[in-house]
């Protein structure tokens, strides 16, 4: 009985050592970013387009 809480034991703490690393590679990352950017500037682009002055005057025309 003993033994076999000292297996379970001693495989607890080797899998509690254990880290998993993941790399990203930034070129990817930064690409990624950056189309994110693009994409909220562009929907902001749009809404201040569609709320300035020239654009309430055209529409009620």
């Amino acid at each position: 009985m003993t033994s076999k809480i000292a297996v379970v034991a001693l495989f607890g703490l080797l899998t509690a050592c254990v880290t998993i690393n993941i790399y990203f590679p930034a070129a990817a990352a930064q690409e990624a970013a950056d189309q994110i950017i693009d994409d909220v500037w562009q929907i902001d682009d749009e809404a201040k387009k569609a709320t300035t002055p020239d654009a309430e005057a055209t529409a009620t025309k």
